[in-house]
This record gives C-alpha cells, sequence and structure tokens, in this order.
C-alpha cells in the first residue's frame, strides 16, 4: 500500500523538491493514520450497502448520510492528529513562520552594506589604462547573455530571492551609462527556451544560452559600431548546492552522465543525475575533454565577433568559481577585467560605479587563478569514485533505509597541505615548473587606481609573540584603500615536515586614503601560529604542533607571490608545543584522525616534489576495492548494522529524569556551562524530552512546559533569512566568495551585524551559516557559499561575520564540519580520505579561528554530510568531542546537517559522538532510540539536551525576549476549521434529521 501512494504522489511532488526518499518516509509514518482513514472509509460504505438490507425504506437515507457525515468527521479528527502529532514540527513551522517583519531602515541597512561589499569586493584582474572610463565615454554596448541573466549567488541552503537585485545593465545605467538595447533585446529573446540558470538541488541545466555567431548580423553590429566604441563582454557561471561544476561538458550535452553504465552503482541524486543542456544548435558548445570552466565555442564565437569590432573591451566575469581566463590575454582589444561573483541584493551597483571611476577597486581575489585546471593536483580526485563488490552490504542498507542514495564512494584529498597558493608558490620555488606558466592572478592579487607603498616601519619578535606595524602610503592621485597582507615563510628540511613557502598570516585593510595620506597598520599575533602539525611525528611522540629551528621570514607581500617588504628571525631550536598546547588551545593537539589517512600517497615536498606524478594522479585501480576493517567499520556505523549496545559502559549510572523541581530555563541565561543549576534543571527531563529535543532539530527546537522551554526557529542561510519551511525570506545577502575579496575584517563584522539585525526582527536566532569549508577545487558546486581556497582568509572572515550576528543573539551553525568541499555524492557514503597536517592546517583551520577568536562565544555548529575516513562526520567523537570541544573548548550545540537518514544518519550514534540534534522531524527509523535502558544512552542525551537548552537560553530567544500570549497562527487557523468542519457536519446531520422527521410526520397524517 505504501509503495503504492508513493508512486501515486511522486510525479506531483518531485517539482516541489520532495525526494521519493523522503516521500516514502513520510507515507510510512503516517501509515497508521492513512490505514485509518482508509478503514473507516470501508466501514462506512459498508454501513451503507447494509442500510440497504437491514433498514426500511425512508430510513436508508438518514443512516446512509450518518455513515457519509461521521466518515467526515473521522477525517477531521485524524487530521488533526496528524497536524498536532506526527507533522507537527513541520506543519507549524509553515503555519506559524514569524509574525514580525523585516523593518525598511533594517533592510535599507543591509542593502547598504551589501552595496559596500561590492564596492569592496570587486577585483580588478588586468588594466591597461581603459578603466576608469574617460568622462566623454557615455554609451556603452554590453555582450554576452549573462548580462541579462546576472549571478546574484547559488542554489541550495545559500540561496535567496533575487527577482529585485541590482543587475549589470542596471549598475552601469545608474552609473550614467546608456546600454544597446538592441542588444539587449536580442539576448532576451535567443534566452527563451534554451535553458540556462536552471539549477537547483534536485537537478541542474548547466546550458549556457549564448546566441550563434549567425545572430551577431552585420547590421546588428554595424549599429552597435556607431552606438559606442566600447564594449562590455559578460561571462558566467553559475553553480550551486547539489552537484559539482562538470568536468566534461560534452558529456553532459550527450547526456552520457545520465546514460553511462550503471552496473556497479545505482544512480545518484547528486552526480550529474538529471542535467541537461539544451543550448546545442549544429555542433557541440564543448568539445571533448572541456570543462564548465573554460570558454564554449559559441563563447569564443561571440569574443571573436566583439573583439574584431571594436578596439576598447572590458570583460566582467560573473562567476563564484575561478575560472581559465587565458583568453584574455589572447585578445589585443580587451583592456580591463573585472571578477564578479554574486553581488546579492545590491553588491552589483560597484560595477558601474568602478568603471566610471566613483569607486577605486580594492578587492582581492581568494583563490589563485590558473591557466589550466585540469592541471591542478586536485583535478584528477574530484569526482564519483564509487567502491566496487559491495552490492550484497548496499542491499542490506537499502532494506534497512529507505532513504540509502546507493553509493559508497570516496574522495582522496592526496595533496596534503598544497592547496591553491600553496602548492604554486612552493612547487615553483622547488623548481617543479614556471610560476608563470601555471599562474595567471595569484592569490590576494588586485589592482587599483592609484599607487601605494608599503614598508615595514617595525618588528618586533619575542618568546611567544609577533609584532609587525606597516605603513601604507598612497602614492598616486586617486583616493583609495588598500589591503596590507602578512605571510611567513617558514625552513623546511628536505623530507621533514611538509611546509609550504607561503603562508598567510593576517591581514588588513586600510581606511579611505586620499593621495599622499599614510595610515600604520599593526599585527600581533602569538608566536605559535607559525607552528606546523608534526602528524608524521618526525619530531614528535604522537603528533602536535612544533615550530622548528631555522631561519623565519615575515613578508608584506601584494599578492602571495609579489614580496614588498621582509623581515627575518631565527630560532635556535625547536618549540615543541604537543604536550603543552599553543596559546589559544584548551588541550593540546595530538594525532586523532591516523585512520583517515587511507592508503593514498600524498604530495610531498620532498626532493622536490619528485612524487608528484603519483600523488596528482586518479586513483589506481586497487583503490576501488574497500579493505576488510574499512568495510568493518562502515557496515557497523550503517543503519543494517548499527547496534546501541556495544557502545554501551557498565560503568555508567542512569541519571535522574522526570524530577520536580522550580527552576526553569530562563534561571540559566547568562549562567556559566558548568554553572550546578544546570544539573538541577536537567534532572527535570524526560527520556520524550530529550529524545524530543535530539530528533526534531529541524529548522526548530521544540518546546518543553516542564522547563519553561519555548519552541524556537532556526533557518538558512550564508545568503541571508531563507526559512524552508515558512517561507520566510530576508534581504538576499552575496556569495561569501565576494565577501572575502574585501579583505575588509570590520566591514565583514557590519555585514554581519546587518544580518543579525534581520534576525533579530523576525525574531529567529538560529541560523544555519555561514558555510566556511574549503575551495578545495574550482570545480566545487558549492564554492560560492564558501570564502576561500585558503584557511585563514576564511577563518578570520567568518569569524567577523558571527561576531557581527552574535552581537544580536543569533547563535551560528557553522558549518559544514568537516572536509565537506565536494557536492558528487555528498549524502551517500563519502569516505573523505586526509591526512591529519592537512585537516588540521587546511581543513580544520577556518573553524578553528571561528571557536577560538571570538568577541563573542560561538555557539553552534553543523557537521557534515561526508564521513572522514570510515568514520560518519556527524557520529565522529575524535572530530566532535576531542578536537572541537576538547582542543578548542567549544561550548554549545552540534546539529547535523539535513537528517535525511540516508543509511548512516543514526540519532544514537550521534549524539554518543557529541553531535547533539537531529536536523529532521523525527521521522526516520534511524530517529529511534532503541536502549533507553542504557545509562550510556540516556546520559549521552542528557549532554545533548543541555547543549541545546545552553545555547538557546544563551540567544535572541532568552536575552531578547518578548512577551506574546497571542494565539499562534496554526492554533487560530485549526479552530478555525474545526469551528466550521464541525458546525457544517452538524448542521448537515441536523439537516438530514429534521428531513427525515417531516417526512415521517407528513406519512403520519
Amino acid at each position: 500500500m505504501t509503495n503504492i501512494i508513493v508512486s501515486l504522489l511522486d510525479p506531483l511532488l518531485t517539482p516541489l523538491g520532495v525526494s521519493k526518499a523522503d516521500l516514502t518516509t513520510y507515507v510510512t509514518l503516517l501509515s497508521g493514520y492513512i490505514y485509518a482513514i482508509l478503514g473507516t472509509l470501508v466501514l462506512a460504505v459498508l454501513i451503507m450497502v447494509a442500510a440497504h438490507f437491514l433498514v426500511k425504506k425512508g430510513t436508508r437515507h438518514v443512516v446512509r448520510w450518518s455513515a457519509g457525515l461521521a466518515w467526515v468527521l473521522v477525517v477531521v479528527i485524524i487530521a488533526n492528529l496528524i497536524c498536532y502529532g506526527p507533522m507537527y514540527d513541520s506543519i507549524s513551522l509553515i503555519l506559524n513562520g514569524s509574525t514580525a517583519e523585516l523593518s525598511d531602515e533594517t533592510a535599507e541597512t543591509s542593502k547598504a552594506v551589501i552595496r559596500e561589499t561590492g564596492e569592496e569586493g570587486l577585483v580588478l584582474l588586468k588594466n591597461n589604462g581603459l578603466l576608469p572610463l574617460q568622462k566623454d565615454v557615455t554609451t556603452l554596448n554590453v555582450f554576452g547573455w549573462r548580462s541579462t541573466a546576472p549571478i546574484y549567488g547559488g542554489t541550495g541552503s545559500g540561496s535567496s530571492d533575487t527577482a529585485n537585485c541590482i543587475s549589470i545593465l542596471q549598475s552601469l545605467q545608474d552609473a550614467g551609462y546608456k546600454t544597446n538595447e538592441s542588444l539587449t533585446n536580442m539576448y532576451i529573446e535567443y534566452q527563451e527556451g534554451r535553458g540556462g540558470d536552471g539549477l537547483s538541488v534536485f537537478s541542474k541545466d548547466w546550458s549556457l544560452p549564448e546566441p550563434t555567431a549567425n545572430r551577431y548580423t552585420s547590421e546588428l553590429m554595424d549599429e552597435a559600431e556607431r552606438f559606442s566604441d566600447v564594449a562590455v563582454v559578460c561571462i558566467g557561471r553559475g553553480g550551486g548546492e547539489g552537484s559539482d561544476e562538470p568536468t566534461d561538458m560534452n558529456a553532459v550535452i550527450h547526456d552520457t552522465w545520465n546514460n553511462r553504465d550503471q552496473s556497479s552503482i545505482t544512480p545518484e541524486k547528486y552526480n550529474y543525475l538529471n542535467s541537461v543542456y539544451t543550448n546545442n544548435g549544429d555542433y557541440d558548445d564543448f568539445d571533448p575533454g572541456e570543462h564548465y570552466l573554460e570558454l564554449s565555442n559559441t563563447e569564443e564565437d561571440m569574443l571573436d565577433a566583439v573583439c574584431g569590432r571594436f578596439d576598447r573591451v572590458i570583460v566582467v566575469v560573473n562567476s563564484n568559481n575561478a575560472m581559465e581566463l587565458g583568453w584574455v590575454n589572447e585578445y589585443d582589444s580587451i583592456g580591463a577585467v573585472i571578477f564578479v561573483p554574486g553581488t546579492g541584493a545590491t553588491g552589483m551597483a560597484a560595477l558601474g560605479e568602478i568603471v566610471s571611476g566613483a569607486v577605486s577597486p580594492s578587492g582581492r581575489t581568494a583563490d589563485t587563478f590558473v591557466y589550466d585546471l585540469t592541471d591542478t593536483p586536485s583535478f584528477s580526485n574530484i569526482g564519483n569514485f564509487s567502491y566496487r563488490g559491495l552490492d550484497d552490504l548496499k542491499e542490506a542498507i537499502a532494506a534497512s533505509d529507505n532513504s540509502y542514495e546507493g553509493a559508497i564512494s570516496f574522495v582522496n584529498y592526496t595533496e596534503g597541505i598544497y592547496v591553491g597558493y600553496k602548492f604554486y608558490e612552493t612547487a615553483a620555488e622547488e623548481g617543479l615548473f614556471s610560476y608563470e606558466d601555471k599562474v595567471q592572478y595569484p592569490f590576494g592579487y588586485g589592482l587599483s587606481y592609484t599607487t601605494f607603498k608599503q614598508e615595514t616601519s617595525s618588528f618586533e619578535q619575542t618568546s611567544d609573540t609577533l609584532k609587525v606595524e606597516v605603513l601604507v602610503t598612497n602614492t598616486g592621485d586617486t583616493a583609495g584603500k588598500e589591503v596590507v597582507e602578512l605571510y611567513f615563510t617558514p625552513p623546511y628540511y628536505n623530507g621533514g615536515i611538509e611546509k609550504s613557502s607561503v603562508n598567510l598570516l593576517d591581514f588588513a585593510k586600510t581606511k579611505q586614503l586620499a593621495p599622499g595620506d599614510t595610515e600604520a597598520v599593526t599585527f600581533e599575533l602569538p608566536l605559535d601560529e607559525l607552528a606546523s602539525y608534526d602528524s608524521e611525528c618526525i619530531k614528535t611522540a604522537n603528533g602536535g604542533y612544533v615550530l622548528e629551528s631555522g631561519e623565519y621570514i615575515i613578508s608584506i607581500r601584494s599578492d602571495s607571490h609579489t614580496v614588498l617588504d621582509r623581515k627575518t628571525f631565527t630560532l635556535s631550536e625547536d618549540i615543541d608545543y604537543s604536550s603543552t598546547g599553543r596559546t589559544s588551545d584548551h588541550e593540546a593537539p595530538i594525532n586523532r584522525f591516523d585512520y583517515a589517512k587511507g592508503g593514498a600517497a600524498y604530495l610531498s615536498r620532498a626532493d622536490g616534489f619528485a612524487n608528484y606524478a603519483q600523488a596528482s594522479a586518479a586513483p589506481a585501480e586497487n583503490a576501488y576495492t574497500m579493505d576488510n576493517a574499512t568495510r568493518d567499520l562502515v557496515s557497523a556505523a550503517s543503519s543494517a548494522y548499527y547496534d546501541p549496545t556495544k557502545y554501551d559502559s557498565a560503568d555508567d549510572v542512569m541519571p535522574t529524569t522526570g524530577a520536580s523541581g522550580q527552576v526553569v530555563l530562563s534561571d540559566l541565561t547568562g549562567k556559566s556551562y558548568n554553572d550546578e543549576l544546570w544539573e538541577q534543571l536537567l534532572d527535570k527531563l524526560t527520556v520524550d524530552d530529550m529524545t524530543g529535543l535530539v530528533n526534531r532539530g529541524g529548522w526548530s527546537t521544540i518546546a518543553i512546559d516542564s522547563i519553561g522551554k519555548i519552541a524556537t526557529a532556526e533557518c538558512d542561510g550564508p545568503a541571508g533569512i531563507n526559512h524552508l519551511m515558512s517561507g520566510i525570506q530576508g534581504t538576499p545577502f552575496f556569495a561569501e566568495v565576494l565577501m572575502a575579496q574585501t579583505w575588509n575584517k570590520e566591514l565583514v563584522e557590519r555585514l554581519g551585524d546587518a544580518m543579525g539585525q534581520e534576525f533579530d526582527d523576525f525574531r529567529i536566532y538560529g541560523w544555519y551559516g555561514p558555510a566556511m569549508n574549503t575551495h578545495w577545487s574550482a570545480f566545487g558546486g558549492r564554492n560560492f557559499e564558501y570564502f576561500s581556497e585558503d584557511s585563514v582568509l576564511s577563518g578570520r572572515m567568518a569569524a567577523a561575520e558571527v561576531n557581527g550576528a552574535a552581537a544580536h543573539g543569533v547563535y551560528a551553525f557553522i558549518k559544514h564540519f568537516a572536509l565537506n568541499d565536494q557536492e558528487t555524492n555528498r549524502c551517500a557514503f563519502l569516505l573523505t580520505y586526509c591526512n591529519e597536517q592537512a585537516m588540521r592546517e587546511i581543513y580544520l583551520r577556518p573553524f578553528e579561528l571561528c571557536v577560538k577568536n571570538f568577541d563573542y562565544q560561538c555557539l553552534g555548529v553543523m557537521s557534515s554530510f561526508n564521513w572522514i575516513g570510515p568514520v560518519y562526520a556527524g557520529a565522529n567523537p575524535e572530530l566532535l568531542k576531542d578536537v572541537l570541544r576538547g582542543e578548542w573548548g567549544f561550548e554549545g550545540v552540534v546539529c547535523t546537517d539535513y537528517d535525511g537518514s540516508y543509511g548512516y544518519m543514526i540519532s544514537d550514534a550521534c549524539v554518543r559522538a557529541g553531535n547533539d540534534m537531529m536536523l529532521g522531524f523525527g521521522q526516520s527509523a534511524t530517529n529511534e532510540f532503541t536502549d533507553l535502558d542504557s545509562p550510556t544512552c540516556v546520559q549521552a542525551l542528557r549532554q545533548a539536551s543541555k547543549n541545546i537548552l545552553y545555547t538557546v537560553a544563551n540567544s535572541g530567544f532568552y536575552t531578547h525576549e518578548e512577551s506574546d500570549d497571542s494565539i499562534s497562527p496554526m492554533n487560530a487557523m485549526f479552530i478555525a476549521i474545526d469551528v466550521v468542519a464541525v458546525a457544517a457536519i452538524a448542521a448537515a446531520e441536523l439537516i438530514v434529521l429534521l428531513r427525515w422527521k417531516a417526512k415521517n410526520k407528513k406519512e403520519g397524517e
């Protein structure tokens, strides 16, 4: 019966974003109610039929009507039971939402800071003197279909309503330029029915509806030449949650992604399934082997046509992912290039301001732009790599969990610490290649309309601190802002601890400096931030951070490659932090993730990167076979074989539950995490209270009357408020990569403050953001939602943003913790292999900086879908207990990413490992706690409940509490519907009875 109902509803709900797995789960959850409705319907029909034989004529209709109306009443009652029972969390979020509204003042503040972020975040990559345009230029030809369909952000949790955002054309027009309407109309007309921007979590339209060469008729181009002698060419790429950018567009065009051999795996929902390309004509837009982040054949034709007619061409690259841009050097006509990631509501206004010269650009790249993305160390390792020979395990998991997605896969981070610029700078220094042959625009690169001088005016190094003062002087004739980038170069010993030759240490941005003005920028940092992690135990017994002896170079650079000034100091002996920890550590970090290394060969600097070919190659054939030890771990953690009793301890004591007392949650607001009053409050919780807090954490937390806890709302996303359940949306903010490109921590804290005020207006204080995973590959589908390839830039920006929001009582779930850097197979069993040094220095570092460097308290973390080696990240005690809470001192709540179950998101396993809350509605079989007689299990529930309650008690829900005794919208709606329904049923029954009585009376006369 369940399968029949699902098959009937699936075609209706799939277009709305409801997966078949979720639909099956809900139908299964509600099966008892559905059977009750169907059973009582059958009973009503039987009564109606029986009335024909058992009830005398004249009275039969009364019985039939009464049976029918009784069934309608049963349906009303069951609907109430469903909506206030298993579906309450979902339906209440949809119907109640927030009765508050975003104030005009708040919205205007947000738009102002978004605009300012655009002004400081757009990066001028190339300029031969074309920009700013001369004052006599008043008209512009704007080419490229993206001119009429700009990228403002991305898809998924980081999406927002972009209908009213400032567009490319509006930006140029607002700056005083008239644009060629004939070109604009041609692009709009051509796009109709040809796809483009059809990206969502569940399906991907990768089409680039760029008009073919024959559309650029001589008449159209002659008119364009008469209209203006300046051309603006717009090239753009979209992306978002759900899949990575295609590395073979020709395969997408010919549908070989969807029709490839599926013998060893079931179709993966998040790996280009349902990918389409609809813009092809009589030739392929992409040749075999060409990827999404290079020009299509049609775009090349368009550039040929434009650059053949115009001598002054400005290119706008509207993309959140670093593209291959070597082609801009092939056209002499291209005089300027501006890189414009998603700009949100008003950030695009900066484009016109920069073109006109009203704003001097000050953005810097957050990634390295290379000539050939297929030649990057990660290219051969991103994508779908599914284990073979696991059919029996996959069948068992599928039988136990209908949400299982079919794949058990892996991804290898074989480049180790050499990610982005750290690879290119170090490998070039070691002579592996010529830097200029590989890198077009370095990390931290960007041009200005003025010039600056930076010099180190003061340098001081002690045994535990480093203090650097930099004088920045505007030596040009235009006002502008300058970025100060502080790097360090540690000593490297061949075959020793791996080290990059260039490492970002800190950064700052000056105020607006008039010509001739000078500003002093000061950095003061713990010396131990220069330490390297010794995961191979070269200098330590069990791993840990070490400052090796030798010469350290502290440099001020205009980008990762160009040195402006440098100072050195020398350490005569090693400083070992493996037992004492660093200044910021609560416990000394040691090796905890040896199991995550796997069997891959990791890139090493030894002997001039002698193993580069091996480490950057695609996985070897034997990598597709899972070893028995890994298989045992994965099996035991799956829904098919998980046994909670294996993790029980006979020494644990059952905690008190359901006690009486006067303490309520508000009494704990402002109290320390270890205040003794917590134990009294937790004693009052029942097991049902605790399992409800843990399991029903989807976009909300539940109310618990016994402790005075109110129900709360939480929502996406990194680009502003996006409450998926109620439909509430705030001002659309921008892609986080644009935020990173400002290199301005103070500005980012102000935008966090603006976003926090929006949360405050809506009285929603739980925020699923910001996201701070790594641009491990340029093809990462969610790169728009992450800051950078660099951990320090990402972490310091995230900390600034979260600080700004926390001032309004917002608790941010910084996400996705951790190593969730590709979207392919992300919800399947995705085993991510990485050595611990890279984990510590690259992938965990942004989260560490955000948790530790905090004016307020970081209260939330979201774990990730992927596995760290053979251990699911959301049930990983080394990650969530040892590192997050032990080493970093985190006190707050950890929630999962969306609890779709997927065959491994098991509530019992999560809470035992330090993951407190499931981002779902407790509807899956994997949410059931079957070991509640175990003190170990109940203690874990108690600890998880404390973390949830501590977070809520110290959020705006309690610190900004407002009394509201009014009835909720949901209750008001149901009371009204129930009253009307019961009244209608009663009236109908009364009419039937009165008519029957009148008829009998008439017959009696």
